[in-house]
């Protein structure tokens, strides 16, 4: 093999050493979501193969409406909770007439007893927003006046939901929608 030729292997081995040298540490992270060497998560490139959630989800049940008002005696409380399956969406808004401590949480379907996942805590008069189930289970509200006076909490929602289930002292309510309607 003359020089040119001994150059040119020279040339296409060390082509071929960063090919495989960028396949390791940058195609298979980000596209595969593949990490042999760790560079991928040290450079952010990891999970960038992963799809996101999708713009529309086709929902099973109907879309429904409900709502309800709570009177709260001092250091009195309540949960209100929903059945929805993972990805269901529900839109909220919850106001009431004095300051309330309230924790939004979810029980996983098959959790042991008194297992919940909180995804909102604090104290205030009024809440509204967008929940998208992480997972099947029931998902909603535990709200305690803590002040001096009644305190009236008013929820009103519209979701994928099947049931939703009042919680007191001890005692469950479920109710059965459509709460208010369904919404053909």
């Amino acid at each position: 093999m003359n020089g040119s030729g001994k150059a040119l292997l020279k040339m296409l081995l060390l082509s071929m050493l960063v090919a495989g040298l960028l396949l390791v540490t940058v195609v298979l992270p980000a596209e595969y979501d593949v990490d042999p060497l760790g560079t991928g998560s040290l450079l952010g490139l990891t999970g960038l193969s992963r799809t996101g959630p999708a713009a529309l989800t086709e929902q099973a049940i109907p879309l429904r409406q409900d709502r309800v008002a709570f009177e709260l005696s001092p250091f009195e409380s309540v949960e209100y909770k929903y059945r929805l399956e993972a990805g269901a969406a529900m839109n909220f808004t919850w106001r009431a007439t004095g300051e309330v401590v309230f924790d939004f949480h979810a029980e996983p379907v098959g959790a042991g007893e008194g297992y919940a996942e909180s995804f909102e805590q604090g104290r205030g008069s009024a809440d509204k927003g967008t929940y998208v189930a992480p997972f099947p289970g029931i998902h909603g509200w535990f709200w305690e006046n803590r002040g001096t006076g009644t305190v009236t909490v008013m929820l009103d929602t519209a979701g994928f939901y099947e049931t939703a289930t009042e919680f007191r002292d001890n005692d469950r309510g479920e109710r059965l929608p459509p709460l208010i309607g369904e919404l053909d």
